[in-house]
């Protein structure tokens, strides 16, 4: 079959024919029908999130199942799914004390002996987080999917895999936003604007996006943001003080950063919450105002994956698209062919794309 691999760090990736093993027990065999292009992978990329190469990247698809392995229940060939890299092994603390996005399925995992799910003549690829979509055929656990309805186009349902579910949840589950409230989001990429979206659909009264970019600010308006602060601004945390009368309820970082994460933690009022959703590089360090964490009773959240448990949550949110709440086409910025996935990073650098979509025949 056809995938994109990395073979380099900091190196654009290469279209080959590589090997697809048929499915052991517990594991599913897909066809991918689509993949959206997420920062995290130009995270492994460049670098700052260490997986060694050679790796199939790509972990925010939908497909149809092909086929099963012994031991496979819930889903059977024909059935519409999303794939999650937040596998639940189902019997770990987190599993049963109802946090499996926190369980990572490790135990899923295959063993050396029982050989590799692909492989390139003989030598094993690595599947991020055990899915690898940029790839025509995905071999992954039974618990990494979730069945969708057939009526939910698939090149949207893929987004829910990752971006979508991280946004929406960060405001539903983590944050839980409470009707009413005001929030800030900054970072207008595709986590930012689901977390926008997650925002207005909890009934917040107002939405203030935070961006450098004024398309990035238009796009977060039609989706749901109340008002913006741009790049003309010099301080973009006064100016969301000024605007909310002393700042918001919750603030979302959806960048990354340990500068934008403060600006969040700032732009919060007294009691105020501000929730990390960006992924920020491992070793970087935050600094924030202890007086302001005790005195003024602020918080800080940790967002993996917006606190999913994806067999529940996703198929809510692909009812959400349906029936109109939650916007998917519009956060579309294109659909390419897997020949293209390296256009998909450079526009990424760029700033120039909200989420892109790789499509399969």
């Amino acid at each position: 079959m056809k995938a994109a691999v990395m073979r380099e760090i900091n190196a654009p990736l290469s279209i080959e024919e590589i090997s697809i093993d048929k499915p052991r027990p517990g594991e599913v065999l897909l066809k991918t029908a689509a993949s959206g292009v997420c920062h995290s992978d130009l995270h492994v990329i460049d670098g700052k999130l260490p997986i060694p190469p050679p790796i199939v990247l790509g972990h925010e698809p939908a497909g149809i199942v092909e086929q099963v392995g012994a031991d496979v229940s819930y889903v059977e060939p024909g059935d519409h799914v999303i794939a999650c890299l937040s596998i639940f092994c189902g019997t770990c603390e987190f599993c049963t004390t109802g946090r499996p996005n926190l369980c990572g399925g490790a135990s899923l995992d295959r063993k050396p002996e029982e050989g590799p799910r692909l492989h390139s003549d003989g030598t094993p690829l690595i599947q991020m987080a055990q899915l690898g979509s940029y790839a025509e055929q995905m071999l992954v656990p039974e618990n990494a999917l979730v069945k969708v309805r057939e009526d939910m186009p698939l090149d949207r349902a893929a987004l829910i895999g990752c971006g979508v579910t991280t946004g929406v949840g960060a405001a539903l589950n983590t944050a839980k936003v409470e009707p009413g409230s005001t929030c800030a989001v900054i970072g207008c990429g595709g986590v930012g604007l689901s977390i926008i979206q997650g925002c207005r659909i909890a009934g917040a009264n107002r939405i203030i996006a935070v961006d450098t970019q004024e398309w990035k600010l238009d796009l977060a308006k039609r989706v749901g943001a109340t008002e913006g602060v741009g790049p003309g601004s010099e301080d973009p945390v006064a100016e969301v003080l000024e605007m909310t009368g002393g700042g918001v309820h919750y603030a979302f970082e959806a960048i990354g950063l340990p500068e934008t994460v403060a600006q969040a933690f700032r732009m919060t009022r007294r009691g105020g919450t501000a929730v990390m959703v960006g992924v920020v590089p491992i070793g970087a360090t935050i600094e924030l105002s202890g007086f302001d964490l005790v005195i003024q009773e602020k918080q800080v959240l940790g967002s993996m994956m917006g606190s999913n448990a994806f067999r529940v949550h996703m198929p809510r949110y692909v009812d959400f698209y349906l029936n109109g709440q939650l916007m998917l086409d519009e956060i579309i910025s294109a659909r390419r062919p897997l020949e293209e996935i390296n256009v998909c990073f450079d526009e990424m650098r760029k700033g120039a794309a909200a989420r892109s979509v790789i499509v399969f025949d």
